[in-house]
């Protein structure tokens, strides 16, 4: 009879190997969930930035118009340049742009152009952050002057 550490069932071989690979499965659950950010931060959308937002850019003295339309977490639109002393050598262009909001979290870029920018919402109708509109990232803040007539106030309580 082999009375070794581990028993040895007649047709099965060693437990050992089976032990060991389910100590090693349940390490790597274990730390992989740990080393991921919490799921419901990068899912949760606490912000509805639909509407017509307008911003003049800190340094450029470049007034920004952002036309916003979300659905879900995903955002589509168009950036307006409405006014500044820059925009005839900014070489900045109307156009589509694209976005996230992920928690209070509005990412954007242009998908025709160089703007981009990652704007937080800090109240229902005024977001703030550092973007790039012409060649600099300058922080902006932007401000809801318009919703869609359909759209009452749907931000969920903070």
């Amino acid at each position: 009879m082999n009375w070794s550490l581990w028993r040895t069932i007649e047709g099965y071989g060693s437990l050992a190997p089976m032990r060991a690979m389910w100590a090693f499965v349940a390490t790597a659950l274990v730390l992989g969930s740990c080393a991921q950010k919490d799921w419901i931060d990068r899912t949760l959308v606490t912000a509805d930035v639909t509407g017509t937002w307008q911003g003049t850019q800190s340094g450029i003295n470049m007034t920004v118009q952002l036309e916003l339309e979300q659905q879900g977490a995903t955002v589509k639109g168009f950036l307006r340049i409405v006014g500044g002393a820059s925009v005839n050598v900014a070489g900045v262009r109307d156009g589509p742009i694209e976005g996230t909001v992920a928690g209070d979290v509005f990412r954007f870029r242009q998908t025709s152009g160089r703007a981009e920018g990652e704007l937080t919402v800090v109240s229902e109708d005024e977001m703030d952050g550092p973007a790039t509109i012409a060649f600099t990232r300058n922080p902006i803040t932007f401000r809801r002057v318009a919703r869609p007539s359909s759209q009452g106030s749907s931000q969920p309580p903070r």
